[in-house]
């Protein structure tokens, strides 16, 4: 019994050591942002170039993630403020389109909610922690990444800074 505690301890260890000597093919800051076309829980198409020459905020997120549910009041009154000023919010969710669906009514979301069909996610990341949002100046590329919450004002700033 001790041995096979052992084995199943260093074959975790080998694991956590491997995954982090992978090469990565992440997005990062000064990227240009991967254009997609996604459906969103309608069917209907949402594509990032469709925003173009805007400061666009793009949120991997899922319906079932307790800082993902944080954030989203904080991108809908973003969207609201300065939706009208050459900026636009868009969701990418982690879950089915049903469950896109029903989370969007129930929250009051008013942008664009694509749902990932796993090659979008994977063409920013791997995504793999949510939420992960990155802020997209006119010019298409890749202003600032943020894994995990943040509050309205980190994206208000940033947006306010590439509206100039």
């Amino acid at each position: 019994m001790k041995n096979l505690f052992g084995n199943a301890v260093l074959l975790t260890l080998a694991v956590i050591l491997l995954a982090g000597c992978g090469s990565s093919n992440a997005i990062e800051v000064g990227d240009q942002a991967p254009d997609f076309t996604l459906s969103d829980a309608d069917g209907r198409p949402v594509t990032l170039s469709a925003f173009s020459g805007k400061v666009i905020v793009l949120d991997f997120f899922a319906s079932w993630c307790p800082p993902c549910r944080i954030e989203i009041p904080d991108f809908i009154k973003l969207q609201n403020e300065y939706g009208n000023k050459g900026f636009t919010m868009v969701g990418v969710s982690l879950v089915s389109p049903k469950d896109t669906k029903e989370f969007a009514s129930q929250s009051g979301i008013n942008y664009p909610v694509a749902v990932d069909n796993g090659k979008v996610s994977a063409a920013y990341g791997p995504i793999r922690s949510i939420p992960t949002t990155f802020v997209i100046g006119k010019d298409g590329r890749v202003a600032k990444v943020y894994i995990g919450y943040r509050p309205k004002d980190i994206f208000e700033k940033d947006i306010k800074e590439l509206l100039k």
